[in-house]
């Protein structure tokens, strides 16, 4: 897999702090070395800015042992850490999905979920007019979501490509309805168009870092 083909995020770091966090948020758990090469600064002032992360509690560390020499730290985000990142309402959404069940039932859960996809349907499918190709569709595809507070980003998988999401800004509404994620898998494979397979290999609500999507042409 090589470098991303396309990086839009709508949470944009400025402070040295912010952009460690955004490194473990889009990379995954590293080494203060490796976070260093990616923000290119030295890792002394990674180091000075994990301190200060790590006494407010938005990251923590475990050491990993490669067998001679000293154990490396991978550090991480904590629930806090994540907590960061803009989540769309979390409370108040839970507690509408909550209030729709009781009193619609699942039924008027999934006409809601219905409603939701029609509407991010048209919208996507105005975006992708003109579009030449899967990859141009991902890449606009990529933006949109970015812009709805996914922090998507595109790479190249072999012959097809990784759709990665690395931030769910519904994620506890998707927690208590996993309709929502159902709809935005079934809304990728459509607007992608038939001409493109879509298989979801990441999930964040199964403990994975992120949301990823290997996206390859249709035999």
């Amino acid at each position: 897999m090589s470098d991303s083909l396309s990086s839009q995020h709508a949470w944009t770091p400025h402070q040295p702090a912010d952009r460690v966090l955004m490194a473990l948020k889009t990379r995954g758990p590293q080494s203060i070395a490796a976070i260093a090469q990616t923000m290119d600064v030295t890792a002394e002032a990674v180091r000075q800015q994990m301190s200060r992360l790590h006494a407010e509690g938005l990251v923590d560390a475990e050491n990993h042992s490669t067998g001679r020499g000293r154990p490396t730290q991978i550090w991480r985000l904590t629930a806090a850490g994540h907590g960061r990142f803009p989540d769309t309402h979390a409370e108040m959404t839970v507690q509408m999905i909550g209030a729709v069940r009781q009193l619609f039932g699942d039924e008027g859960i999934d006409r809601l979920i219905g409603v939701r996809e029609a509407a991010m349907r048209a919208t996507y499918h105005q975006a992708m007019l003109g579009a030449s190709g899967l990859r141009d569709r991902l890449e606009r595809l990529a933006q949109l979501r970015s812009a709805e507070g996914y922090m998507a980003e595109l790479r190249r998988d072999g012959a097809g490509f990784l759709f990665i999401e690395n931030h769910c800004p519904i994620c506890s509404a998707a927690k208590a309805c996993m309709g929502f994620c159902r709809s935005e898998l079934e809304l990728f494979r459509d607007v992608l168009g038939e001409g493109a397979r879509v298989e979801r290999v990441e999930h964040i609500l199964a403990d994975a870092q992120r949301c990823a999507y290997r996206v390859s042409a249709a035999d």
